[in-house]
């Protein structure tokens, strides 16, 4: 099995409490980088970052353009930006929205598995649409693995469903196993 290097998250609606449940289960010594896209309006700021800091014990921080990957950090696409994964550091878009949003999760996805291939854990959370099914196919094409919120545990059903749908997951999990889950996945795979 691949090392992993990066896990990337998606969430839409319902998604703060989704995050802060995974982000709570998630020790201080976890040993990689988290990335988020929230779907988030454009004239929010710190509400978000600071939210997750209440529950996270990883360090949480809105993304800059050019900021270095760092292990043990959660990063947040900032509003109205799109976040995007290159070898090593993050950068932001102004592109158009996808799927009506920005940030989207799919742009996330699909750039993180050019830049990670096999080395990427993708996240598809609770939201009202259908941001993350293809970014979710892109990873799991690429050698990722995919996780999926377990629709029932949802509080929108239709991201997660949308995502099992388009590729084959490899876990369907209730929310509150997605964060022990990673953890297992992670120390198992960084350990070898």
């Amino acid at each position: 099995m691949s090392e992993r290097e990066l896990i990337v998250m998606g969430s839409s609606l319902g998604g703060m409490h989704a995050l802060s449940a995974i982000l709570g289960d998630i020790p201080s010594d976890f040993p990689l980088p988290i990335a988020v896209a929230q779907h988030r309006y454009r004239t929010s700021n710190e509400g978000l970052p600071q939210f997750l800091r209440k529950s996270a014990r990883l360090k949480v921080v809105d993304v800059d353009d050019k900021m270095w990957i760092r292990p043990g950090c959660v990063y947040l696409a900032p509003a109205n930006y799109h976040l995007l994964v290159e070898p090593g550091i993050f950068s932001l878009s102004v592109d158009e929205a996808v799927t009506y949003s920005r940030p989207s999760i799919d742009v996330l996805f699909e750039s993180a598995a050019d830049a990670y291939r096999a080395r990427v854990v993708g996240v598809v959370l609770t939201g009202a649409n259908a941001d993350g099914a293809r970014g979710a196919a892109r990873i799991k094409a690429a050698g990722g693995f995919i996780v999926v919120q377990d629709p029932n545990t949802a509080e929108a059903r239709a991201m997660p469903e949308a995502a099992i749908r388009q590729t084959r997951v490899d876990r369907i999990l209730p929310l509150d196993r997605i964060g022990p889950f990673l953890v297992e996945l992670c120390r198992a795979t960084v350990g070898h």
